[in-house]
């Protein structure tokens, strides 16, 4: 039996420290100061030359954290070589270190500004506005649901179904009636292996039909294209978001096609290959550079949208291993989108048509949100839309705020 029930609590956020020291009785003076050690993070650092490394460690250390390095640092001597680092301590032992750093007489102020950075990102209410050209969209309460909208004859999820005007029109209706937050129309296929098509062959595709939901729909439009010029006639037409499958990083006018229109951008990792020294990292990577580009040319914070990008540049094993931490992209501090509704991951672990997909995709979407996906990007939206909204009972609830007790 555990001596004095002792088990461990789950503490992701100041908030919750706040809530699990008060519940305890401590005196609110002493919560602002005891909150800091409540909550304790690992930052993990990636090629820091090994003075610096070694450095992070002793100031650690002595704020009573500590840092992991490699161990050639300490056994062979080998201080001309870089390091990952692992730093380990309190949200107040990792603030402190901020300060401490800045007074260093090594470069370390750029450690001290990105650390201070990240822990800001982590600390980011989970609640917010994505601006939508007017319409305003609250993240964060609950899960919102895009609905998938494939216009195109050789789709690979509904075969061109709703290729037609009157089909897409239908369809559009049924997945809003459903409790579609967004719809995402997309006039080129993307799957694997599919054959590229003009600009003016996706624009005749996807015209008549934004003509006609535009001006109906009270919900925004996404448009999901990797041209610039098809986004520019989207955007004219009264478009609200653009989904862009190569993250602005293939277009080289995407961003500048976007930025000053007040429509907002998510941002979809992707790549040509699937090769890969450290996957996470470079997700990370693609995704901060992109977003760096987009302020950088006049996109607001409160407009961009981050997607890992389930099922491109990636094998069925590397999506796994994203989906298992989507988590980190939090470090980013924007709103995440996950779309891995009916895709091929599914299909090769679990060897099954397009058409028995939904439950597994039901799944990973439930473990998305448990992550902190804030956006599940489906085709079946009444199905997935019930899940959410359970998953949601638990996930964005506050712990410990409606019942009586420890």
């Amino acid at each position: 039996m555990r001596a004095h029930n002792m088990r461990w609590i789950k503490i992701e956020n100041q908030e919750q420290a706040e809530k699990a020291l008060a519940q305890i009785g401590v005196h609110t003076e002493g919560i602002p100061n005891l909150k800091g050690e409540a909550l304790t993070r690992v930052i993990k650092l990636e090629n820091v030359p090994s003075a610096i490394a070694l450095t992070l460690k002793q100031e650690m250390q002595l704020l009573g954290g500590d840092a992991a390095v490699k161990r050639e640092l300490f056994v062979n001597g080998d201080k001309n070589t870089d390091t990952d680092v692992l730093l380990m301590g309190s949200n107040k032992e990792l603030r402190m270190l901020i300060g401490r750093l800045k007074e260093q007489p090594l470069n370390l102020k750029e450690i001290a500004e990105s650390l201070h950075k990240t822990l800001t990102s982590l600390e980011k209410s989970p609640v917010r506005n994505l601006g939508c050209r007017g319409i305003n969209l609250e993240l964060g309460r609950k899960t919102l649901i895009m609905g998938i909208l494939n216009v195109t004859p050789d789709s690979f999820s509904d075969g061109g179904k709703f290729a037609l005007l009157e089909n897409a029109l239908t369809q559009a209706a049924k997945l809003i009636e459903e409790g579609a937050d967004i719809l995402d129309i997309g006039a080129e296929s993307s799957r694997p292996g599919y054959i590229p098509v003009s600009a003016e062959e996706e624009w005749s595709r996807l015209e008549p039909v934004l003509k006609e939901l535009i001006p109906a729909c009270k919900i925004p439009i996404s448009v999901d294209t990797q041209k610039a010029e098809i986004a520019e006639k989207a955007l004219l037409l009264g478009a609200h978001i653009v989904n862009d499958i190569w993250g602005l990083q293939k277009d080289p006018k995407m961003i500048k096609v976007v930025a000053g229109t007040g429509a907002s951008i998510i941002i979809m990792h992707n790549k040509e290959n699937t090769r890969y020294e450290n996957i996470m990292g470079e997700v990370l990577s693609f995704l901060e550079q992109s977003i760096e580009s987009a302020l950088q040319h006049g996109v607001e914070e409160d407009h961009i949208v981050i997607d890992p990008g389930i099922g491109f540049g990636k094998t069925p094993e590397q999506n796994m291993e994203v989906i298992s931490r989507l988590d980190e992209l939090k470090v980013l501090g924007f709103p995440i989108l996950l779309g891995v509704s009916r895709k091929s991951v599914i299909g090769k672990t679990l060897n099954l048509p397009v058409h028995e997909r939904l439950e597994p995709t039901i799944a990973l979407g439930a473990l998305g949100v448990t992550s902190g996906a804030d956006i599940l990007r489906v085709h079946d939206v009444y199905e997935n839309k019930k899940a959410v909204l359970m998953v949601d009972q638990i996930v964005r609830r506050k712990r410990g705020e409606d019942y009586e007790g420890k």
